[in-house]
């Protein structure tokens, strides 16, 4: 299984009440378990006008198809090849 990054380009994000988050969060779970396939979401990231999700999944058209069912925009995908924090300074 691969990690991912996605951006998602979504105005005013910033400003979504925790109820919206909440129903968005609760969609990406329903689509995850409706997909029937190893395909997991991490976390995401709110700023104020996109939302960064970490996922796991086989491929990026897993992630595309995750995008398409919960109606969720997916402006780029990244594959993660490698996680650095503070701890990898040794």
């Amino acid at each position: 299984m691969k990690r991912f990054i996605i951006e998602r380009k979504l105005p005013g994000a910033g400003n979504m009440t925790i109820e919206e988050l909440q129903a968005i969060s609760k969609t990406s779970v329903d689509v995850v378990t409706a997909m029937g396939k190893a395909y997991s979401w991490v976390q995401s990231f709110v700023t104020e006008d996109k939302i960064y999700c970490i996922h796991i999944a086989e491929n990026k058209a897993d992630i595309r198809e995750h995008g398409k069912c919960g109606n969720f925009p997916v402006n780029s995908i990244e594959e993660i090849k490698h996680v650095i924090d503070p701890a990898t300074a040794g």
